[in-house]
């Protein structure tokens, strides 16, 4: 064969390689998820955030078709573990799970090891859980409404309880001193346990927390629940009326957990994982469990994730601003 034709049979065949090649994406690289994924928890195992991850887990698994790896890398109000999906190779294989702390903490310290806006990205709300108020059963007030007569005419009596500077329940609570016009005094502790162990036995008389650490203490009895932070009443404790009915109108605060991943990461991986969380969240058998934990189940797009921690942001820097509150 003349080398002119099989210089040109050679091109025609690189040529149609080429079209194939483009024409076909998933022959231009491996399809997602290849290797095994890493969600990271930026506190310890057990809490409300890693519950959350551990709730999505079993799904992603059996979805994706690979090991789902739960990291908990607790550390300096979630920065050690936000930093460490931050600066993960942006491939699809980390996420994490944040809380409402991450937006928080943007106003709290002003030199982040990460920028929130520049470092990482939304890929789903996963569910929202509106603070219970519970007050200790021997306080001389057994309802909200006797609890801000009690402060309005004694100032500074009141002792309050949080998970830490900078929490969600800690800037619910001052939200609330705002809006009622009282004062009290704020003791930080570092996590919810052993502010609960101070309110059960009397050291404080009032703790905002995150349903699934007073629902059982309510129902034993051990605490008075006296309202819910949130637009309606919790399925779990429906008896507990919210603190809209009670007159104290436009309150709410909540901690939430919600997905991120390194920015950078293909927007098709991140739709395609906002995709399957919200799936999983919304199985009925998800719900139940979240209902239990005191839990609203959500499921958004990363966009409107990325606008509800935007929101987030500005609602608990004006609060942090205005109270003065420092990190520890």
């Amino acid at each position: 064969m003349p080398q002119h034709r099989l210089t040109r049979r050679a091109f025609n065949l690189t040529a149609g390689a080429a079209a194939v090649t483009l024409a076909s994406p998933s022959l231009a690289q491996p399809a997602w998820p290849s290797k095994p994924i890493r969600i990271v928890v930026p506190y310890t195992p057990g809490g409300f955030t890693d519950q959350m991850a551990r709730l999505v887990q079993p799904g992603l698994q059996a979805r994706l078709g690979q090991p789902v790896v739960i990291d908990n890398k607790p550390g300096a109000n979630s920065q050690i573990g936000v930093d460490a999906v931050a600066k993960a190779p942006p491939d699809g294989s980390t996420f994490g799970v944040v809380i409402a702390a991450y937006a928080a903490n943007t106003t709290l310290y002003p030199k982040l090891p990460y920028d929130p806006a520049k470092d990482l990205v939304g890929v789903s709300l996963m569910g929202v859980s509106p603070l219970l108020a519970a007050v200790n059963n021997d306080a001389p007030f057994k309802t909200a409404k006797e609890l801000i007569d009690y402060a309005r005419a004694n100032p500074g009596k009141i002792s309050f309880g949080s998970s830490g500077n900078g929490s969600a329940a800690h800037l619910t609570t001052e939200l609330w001193k705002a809006l009622t016009g009282t004062y009290m005094i704020h003791i930080p502790y570092r996590g919810a346990v052993p502010a609960l162990t101070d309110l059960l036995g009397g050291q404080i008389q009032l703790f905002f927390d995150a349903p699934t650490g007073l629902i059982n203490q309510g129902k034993a009895g051990k605490v008075r629940l006296i309202g819910v932070a949130g637009d309606k009443r919790l399925p779990a404790v429906p008896e507990v009326p919210t603190f809209i009915e009670q007159g104290f109108a436009g309150f709410t605060g909540s901690t939430w957990a919600g997905m991120l991943a390194p920015r950078g990461t293909p927007r098709e991986i991140v739709k395609r994982m906002s995709e399957e969380v919200a799936r999983i969240i919304q199985l009925p058998e998800t719900r139940a469990k979240l209902d239990a934990m005191g839990t609203f189940p959500a499921g958004s797009t990363p966009e409107e994730f990325d606008a509800f921690i935007a929101a987030e942001t500005r609602k608990w820097g004006d609060v942090i601003r205005r109270a003065g509150v420092k990190a520890d």
